[in-house]
């Protein structure tokens, strides 16, 4: 079993006590300062407001020297890297651990060697069970998750391995942001108990997450990486900002969120794998940036401020909408995007639909631009008189054509968007 070996899994005392040996430890290490003892209860709630302003390096300091031997940082071969170099110029001892889930790119596996050679460490890795993939793939082959969810297919290649790597440690740090996703990450702490994993004593309450980068914005952490030099994904520099397995993986393109690039063909109101679910909760209101059911008009989520708020954007109603459906002559085409305002696929296009309004809405360009919230009440009449699939869905109503036209694309940009409505008015 993989449990007898020199895994960060591993219950073995006197493994853990070497730490000099350990795996993942820099090998040449700066004097560091001595490890805190951390008290019986501390009040992690307290800590995540008293450290709400601190930088990632103060905050990776403090989760060090509080756990020493007994926390790791988890690395996925992308962005966190960053997390890496904070440790470093920590000077404390650090370990770093990976899940390799057998689907990740080429790029992937040359960044974790050159990581490796640049810090002088050794990631521990962590596989998934071979009797799990091999009964998997068997029973519904190679790409199931395109036709059922990914959620089986992570369950076994990363959930149940980071359940292996986590029990053998009091904390991890984990790179989440809140700007990664809006819908789930938006009210992540910098330190919190983890709501869904347990640690090395067992238990709930028994492993603390540390979150060091949730308050930095993705391009400070790019520009942080560029001026410390040092080695990053390859496949960054092909489109892609969020990495994970190569076939749930790919570019994002202009006006589209990071997380678009992940389990593109579901739902995008949550995009996560299981390794953080605990920013899911049981209501879908996810990590409370997503608002409760049955929001204002009934129509879903009321804690989600509105989006595409603009003179020029026509906010249409149920019966607007439905009319719009009856219209065979209409007086002029119709541009209408069915949105969730929670969704941050929605959320990032907002800003290029706006100016395709204004674009639209100028002097002789005779086409009305609107917006339709599907989600909530409204959804299953989306679902079944609009072709709504996924948020968001652009429609074309033209002026004489009953049935409206799906625009085809993810490429949400102004241009894209405008060579659409210029080619069939």
């Amino acid at each position: 079993m993989a449990s007898a070996t020199a895994s960060i899994s591993s219950h073995s005392v006197a493994l853990r006590d070497l730490k000099a040996a350990r795996i993942g430890a820099v090998k040449q290490q700066a004097p560091a300062a001595a490890v805190e003892a951390p008290a019986t209860a501390v009040d992690y709630e307290a800590l995540a407001q008293e450290m709400q302003g601190a930088s990632p390096l103060e905050i990776m300091d403090r989760a060090l020297a509080m756990f020493g031997s007994d926390i790791a940082i988890a690395f996925s071969g992308a962005e966190d890297v960053a997390l890496i170099e904070y440790a470093k110029l920590t000077g404390r001892p650090f370990r770093v651990f990976s899940l390799d889930t057998g689907r990740l790119n080429p790029e992937t596996y040359q960044l974790f060697d050159k990581v490796e050679k640049h810090y002088g460490i050794r990631i521990e890795y962590m596989f998934p069970d071979a009797g799990e993939v091999q009964a998997l793939v068997r029973a519904k082959g190679l790409f199931s998750f395109y036709e059922d969810g990914h959620q089986e297919c992570c369950r076994v290649r990363k959930v149940r391995p980071l359940r292996r790597a986590l029990r053998g440690l009091r904390a991890w740090i984990t790179g989440q942001r809140k700007d990664q996703s809006p819908g789930t990450r938006a009210s992540i702490p910098v330190v919190q108990v983890d709501p869904s994993f347990e640690g090395l004593a067992g238990g709930a309450g028994s492993l603390i997450k540390w979150n060091p980068v949730a308050n930095v914005d993705g391009k400070d952490v790019w520009t942080f990486l560029r001026a410390m030099d040092v080695p990053v994904n390859a496949l960054h520099a092909q489109g892609y900002v969020s990495i994970g397995c190569e076939p749930c993986t790919r570019p994002v393109l202009p006006g589209q969120h990071e997380r678009e690039g992940r389990w593109w063909w579901e739902d995008a109101k949550a995009k996560e794998c299981g390794l953080h679910k605990g920013n899911i909760d049981k209501e879908g209101s996810q990590g409370g940036a997503v608002a409760h059911k049955a929001g204002a008009n009934g129509n879903g989520s009321a804690g989600a401020p509105d989006i595409f708020e603009s003179n020029d954007v026509v906010n249409l109603t149920r019966a607007g909408i439905e009319n719009l459906l009856r219209l065979e002559n209409r007086a002029e085409p119709w541009l209408v995007v069915l949105y969730a305002p929670w969704c941050p696929f929605c959320q990032a296009m907002e800003a290029s639909y706006v100016e395709l309004a204004e674009k639209l809405g100028g002097a002789g360009a005779g086409v009305k631009v609107g917006k339709f919230r599907a989600d909530g009440e409204q959804k299953a009449f989306a679902q079944q008189e609009l072709q709504l699939q996924s948020f968001p869905t652009i429609l074309l109503f033209p002026s004489r054509t009953a049935r409206p036209i799906k625009y085809p694309s993810e490429k949400r940009d102004v241009d894209s968007l405008l060579a659409f409505v210029n080619s069939l008015r």
